[in-house]
């Protein structure tokens, strides 16, 4: 309790004191409902009231599904928008093409975002150029979870690169243990394929055929060399996998039952509540093939014009500006499992996993290997990531499929989707 208090005592301190006068409402449409993300925005709103504002939760149970964006539309068309909602990637340019969406350039520019922010994701919080939304954190989806005993029983080591990968998986599964613990879900089946097709096309051509949707990659002799290695990995799979759920799978590695799970790094959250330690008790490396590579999501909110008072955007803005301030970019993250978005942050508050991602993401951001994960619906629109997903999953699951017709089909369920 005391570690709690101490906590909101130290965000708050970085906090002015706003006037009565100047108090506004801010609503926020998000889906951050599990524990984790619940305790962030119970500080975020502390850290409103503190600047003398009210804050209006808005928060849809059940994840970032049908169900928020049906409600978000419902209240934009009526003339009724939030202060903000959560959106990520190409909804924000939809949102901001449509005209809903107000600049914040001006906290941007008192707050030195350029200069905090990776070009990368800067310019996806952007429309036209303009900030219209901000960036909250980091999430690297390309890792392999690793139970270090398994390994050690077996006699191999965490592997570097696909080859080794399966050199290894054939030892562990003779040992009779699971080698990759998944569960058979569509997005988790994306999930894996994502790393695979990242360690095999390189991260120019990983661009070219999930972002630019360039129809010379899909159809490359290289594409069908990743539909063969994502096939390989089906037989290290259990029989048991159809729909489970990935925490479920997390709890394999966890257990001793599998050996490596590849998952983004909310996964940690698992291995944390089972009392276990990084680097001791389980590894978190990149997926092989991927050592200097980085697949990113992002959690962001996008900022509504408004029709209410002048208090409300004074408040709009103190959220815009809130949100990218040290002291909640640690509380937000520390809960989410995620690294913060900024790159001048104090990371010593955080894990070695964090450690690891916060370099490699610097790194990436550098060498042109930082790219958007499709599998979690940042790198294209919804309806072409849809379309992948399904082809993918549908591949994957089918005993007779064919690696040397993927692509094609591929192509067009791309093209249609388009």
């Amino acid at each position: 309790m005391k570690l709690k208090y101490l906590i909101l005592s130290s965000v708050l301190a970085w906090l002015p004191m706003t006037s009565a006068i100047a108090a506004g409402q801010v609503e926020v449409l998000h889906w951050w409902t599990s524990s984790g993300e619940a305790k962030s925005v119970k500080i975020l709103k502390h850290m409103m009231e503190q600047q003398g504002h009210s804050w209006k939760d808005f928060a849809v149970a059940g994840g970032g599904g049908e169900s928020a964006m049906t409600v978000l539309k419902m209240r934009a068309v009526s003339g009724n928008p939030p202060t903000a909602a959560q959106l990520k990637g190409h909804d924000i340019q939809e949102w901001g093409r449509l005209g809903f969406l107000t600049s914040l350039d001006s906290v941007a520019q008192q707050e030195h975002w350029d200069n905090v922010l990776s070009p990368v994701v800067a310019n996806i919080m952007k429309y036209n150029g303009h900030y219209v939304a901000v960036p909250i954190n980091v999430h690297r989806v390309n890792w392999l979870w690793v139970n270090p005993k398994v390994l050690k029983a077996v006699g191999v080591k965490v592997p570097t690169t696909l080859a080794e990968f399966f050199i290894a998986a054939d030892k562990i599964k003779a040992a009779g243990f699971v080698v990759l613990a998944h569960g058979g879900q569509p997005w988790q089946d994306a999930t894996l394929f994502e790393s695979i097709a990242l360690a095999v096309l390189g991260s120019a051509d990983y661009r070219k055929a999930f972002v630019d949707l360039d129809m010379t990659v899909i159809n490359s002799d290289k594409m069908v060399n990743v539909f063969r290695q994502f096939k390989h990995m089906k037989a290290y799979i259990d029989p048991q996998a159809e729909g489970r759920h990935w925490n479920a799978a997390t709890e394999m590695v966890i257990d001793g039952q599998a050996a490596m799970q590849f998952m983004g790094d909310w996964a940690k959250g698992e291995f944390a509540q089972a009392g276990q330690q990084p680097g001791k008790d389980y590894l978190c490396v990149p997926a092989p093939g991927t050592q200097h590579q980085f697949t990113f999501n992002i959690d962001s909110l996008a900022f509504f014009k408004l029709k209410g008072t002048e208090a409300d955007n004074i408040a709009q803005y103190d959220l815009a500006k809130t949100l990218l301030m040290p002291s909640f970019q640690r509380v937000f993250n520390l809960n989410k499992g995620s690294i913060p978005v900024r790159l001048d942050m104090d990371m010593s508050a955080f894990d070695q996993c964090a450690l690891d991602s916060m370099k490699a993401f610097k790194q990436a951001s550098l060498s042109g290997d930082l790219v958007p994960s499709f599998s979690q619906n940042l790198a294209t629109t919804a309806d072409v990531q849809s379309a992948i997903v399904d082809v993918v999953s549908e591949f994957f699951n089918q005993a007779d499929s064919n690696p040397t017709l993927a692509p094609s089909r591929l192509a067009r369920a791309i093209k249609s989707a388009i």
